[in-house]
């Protein structure tokens, strides 16, 4: 069968063909093929990173808007006029347009960012290259997941110019609010926009998990056995598991939520009457909590499918950059596998509010507060790698530990949640928006950025500026918790979220100059994001240039790659595979990649009193 490989020239790209004896001839490659319907692997996860990265600006940018409203209720800006129209008229944000901005920022970032941004992008780059492989399984199907995701986003993009506005009622969309195009301007074609985009989302992932889970299993190189990979495609590999099981059950929430709004079917609805018509609608026997089910059976494990790329990438730059193995290589596996697991079997701790049996409730908590036990196994082992390391304080690095500090941070709160009878007090309240922001979205952030500085240089074949790496870091490390750790004290008074005006409140009037703080923290915050993407485009054209190949001095597969890796990633026969992905700091070698042969009477190496092949 013909082997495609891409070969890097001082001018066109080329794609080689090579038969069986080796000879091969090259071809041009057309600006369309090679930068926008590329099947290289490498080019699809820019596509979704740069994709991610708009996706990110624009739901940044939705955060600094209303926490602009929340930070000065009573002043008016004439530019939010200028900017939304009649949504901002006056210079205030219209109460609708409020609710539609709140679900728009958690559905893009949630989805379009920490999912397809994170997932997609280091997915499609590290799978093939630290699995030894020439490509995906199938490149077209991988291209095409992209282009699905393209299409999700053009569709949810084109839903915020709608007359009537976005989809609104939180980033869930409950029914009856979504179910019902009266209810208020954003459930009407704004949701269907909305459903219309996730579905295509859901085929993007699908596409994408399939052919990742191809690849770790079918088309690992000689000697990489499961027990030899890195604990990236390990964590990458259970994450598309997660999506493969979870997201049609979503898929077929929305498919019925579609039939309540157009084919006047009850699924979801019963008994509803709507003041502004004067009569009640004419469904029955449907029930709004099944809704509930289905979204977050997706929903919980949506987010590992977040969280569990960011783990990975931390446990790889964390021991790349302390020099030393990772601590605890099989219970890093076993414990990413149990949160898998587990994942399944709790989402209804997010329903304890429902009217939910007690006794199954109890269920659900003992199984919530069960998923801390490998959580704290990885924090344990991340800790303990960096103990007495040789730390090299990189942004990639700093990152990776920020990580583990707001996962800690996070994480700590969410034993609080687990617990139905403390949640039933703080559900809807300022709290959970404290916990999930810092478990889950700060900490997949810091994942990806840790990501992005670190393999940036095998990306683009240049480094990012240091220097404002580390100003990015602590600028965002810093704000993170300015803005989300008060809001657990807001969250403890019983402050309500999703409300935009909290000063005519006499309960929470003393939160007032805590509100303006953290809005401006996160204007700070925002601003340095831009600065990270001045830094990201500058740098892959005006970056300090890569002249080796391992510059990190790593011991996987993908620092074997020449510096601007071809389609097909190695020129000439993929390398074998003689040990495992962490040996560093042995034998008075600070690293040994998984390439080198294993030398004659070499010990085995023995971690943490549980040997490891070599």
């Amino acid at each position: 069968m013909a082997n495609l490989e891409e070969v890097t020239q001082s001018g066109s790209p080329a794609i080689e063909i090579h038969d069986g004896d080796g000879h091969g001839e090259h071809a041009k490659q057309s600006f369309w093929s090679h930068y926008v319907f590329s099947q290289d692997h490498k080019m699809i996860a820019r596509q979704f990173l740069i994709t991610g990265m708009i996706w990110a600006i624009i739901g940044a940018g939705f955060s600094v808007l209303f926490r602009i409203q929340l930070g000065y209720p009573n002043e008016r800006f004439p530019i939010l006029e200028d900017l939304l129209g009649h949504w901002g008229q006056g210079g205030q944000i219209n109460h609708e347009f409020y609710y539609s901005l709140v679900t728009m920022h958690g559905t893009i970032m949630i989805f379009f960012v920490l999912t397809a941004g994170l997932s997609g992008t280091f997915a499609n780059f590290l799978i093939p290259l630290q699995c030894g492989a020439r490509d995906m399984a199938s490149p077209m199907l991988n291209m095409l997941s992209y282009w699905f995701f393209l299409a999700a986003s053009i569709v949810m993009f084109s839903s915020l110019f709608l007359e009537s506005g976005p989809a609104s009622g939180g980033w869930t969309a409950y029914p009856p609010l979504s179910a019902l195009g009266d209810a208020m301007p954003g459930s009407r074609a704004g949701v269907d926009y909305w459903l219309i985009s996730l579905a295509l989302f859901v085929v993007s992932t699908l596409l994408g998990g399939i052919n990742y889970i191809s690849t770790i299993l079918n088309l690992r190189t000689k000697g990489m056995t499961m027990t030899r990979l890195p604990l990236t495609i390990w964590a990458l590999f259970f994450t598309a598991c997660l999506g493969l099981l979870s997201f049609p059950v979503l898929l077929s929430g929305f498919i019925l939520l579609l039939f309540d709004r157009h084919a006047g079917t009850s699924f979801y609805l019963s008994d509803i009457y709507i003041s502004s018509i004067g009569k009640a609608l004419p469904h029955e026997g449907g029930s709004a909590i099944l809704y509930q089910h289905l979204f977050w059976f997706l929903g919980h494990p949506e987010v590992y499918i977040v969280i569990l790329p960011a783990m990975g990438i931390a446990s790889e730059v964390i021991s790349v950059n302390s020099r030393k193995p990772i601590f605890g290589y099989t219970a890093m596996v076993g414990s990413l596998f149990a949160i898998a697991i587990l994942s399944f079997l709790v989402w209804a701790h997010h329903m304890f509010v429902t009217g939910m049996n007690p006794f199954l409730g109890s269920v659900f908590v003992l199984l919530t507060l069960l998923i801390a036990i490998p959580s704290a196994i990885k924090v344990f082992n991340w800790l303990t790698t960096l103990w007495r390391g040789n730390i090299r304080f990189t942004p990639g690095m700093l990152f990776a530990i920020g990580f583990v500090s707001v996962f800690i941070s996070g994480g700590l709160t969410g034993i609080w949640l687990g617990n139905s009878t403390i949640d039933i007090q703080l559900h809807d309240t300022y709290f959970i928006i404290a916990h999930f922001h810092l478990v889950m979205g700060v900490a997949a952030m810091f994942g990806m950025f840790s990501g992005i500085y670190h393999w940036f240089p095998k990306m683009y074949g240049r480094y990012m500026n240091t220097t404002l790496g580390n100003i990015h870091f602590w600028v965002t490390m810093v704000g993170a918790y300015c803005i989300f750790w008060p809001m657990h004290y807001e969250g403890l008074a019983g402050m309500p979220r999703r409300y935009l005006d909290y000063s005519g409140w006499a309960s929470f009037n003393q939160f007032e100059d805590l509100n303006l703080f953290i809005s401006i923290a996160s204007i700070i915050v925002f601003a340095v994001q831009l600065l990270f993407v001045f830094n990201f485009f500058y740098s892959i054209f005006k970056g300090r240039t890569v002249t080796t190949i391992n510059p990190w001095q790593a011991t996987t597969l993908e620092w074997t790659t020449p510096i601007h890796p071809p389609h097909g990633n190695w020129e000439g026969e993929i390398p074998e595979v003689h040990r495992w992905a962490y040996d560093y700091d042995r034998d008075e070698r600070s690293f040994i990649p998984q390439t080198e042969p294993v030398g004659a009477g070499e010990r085995p190496f023995v971690e943490s009193g549980s040997a490891l092949r070599s």
